[in-house]
């Protein structure tokens, strides 16, 4: 399984940079850096939070797909 995230669409769509959207979610640059990237797995809390700053489910953010 593949994780996928949309955090990266988001964020630019919102004019937003990194360190702005990991201020508001109280995490490090390099975490939104690596979670756009796909190489790293929010915990829920984080995921949660993300989702509360776009506006959207996390469901919109997040899946893991069938590679």
């Amino acid at each position: 399984m593949a994780f996928v995230t949309k955090v990266k669409e988001y964020r630019e769509k919102a004019g937003m940079k990194q360190s702005e959207l990991a201020e508001k979610v109280k995490a490090r640059r390099e975490t939104i850096v690596h979670l756009e990237n796909g190489k790293y797995n929010p915990s829920l809390k984080l995921a949660m939070d993300i989702a509360r700053v776009f506006g959207v489910s996390v469901e919109e953010l997040f899946a893991f797909t069938e590679e």
